[in-house]
């Protein structure tokens, strides 16, 4: 998610409406934003990366499909 900066102008808008806003209210907010300030750290399981792919053929044989599968191009395609 991207994070947005604001100004003092800015932040002078924000708060203006929040100024009304009862103190149970303002508290809850004040929670809501300390919370968004802690950084989460997400746990990769390293062997969730592995063993994506399965295919009983070996190296050689996968390179020499992938070789023949390409097609070249011999006719120059313009755009105009």
């Amino acid at each position: 998610m991207a994070n947005l900066t604001l100004n003092n102008k800015a932040l002078e808008k924000y708060f203006g409406p929040l100024k009304g806003l009862d103190n149970l209210s303002k508290k809850k907010l004040i929670i809501k934003l300390t919370e968004s300030l802690e950084v989460k750290k997400e746990k990769v399981d390293l062997n969730t990366l592995f063993g994506a792919w399965e295919d009983n053929r070996d190296a050689d044989e996968i390179i020499k499909e992938i070789r023949e599968s390409r097609v070249e191009k011999s006719e120059n395609t313009d755009f105009e």
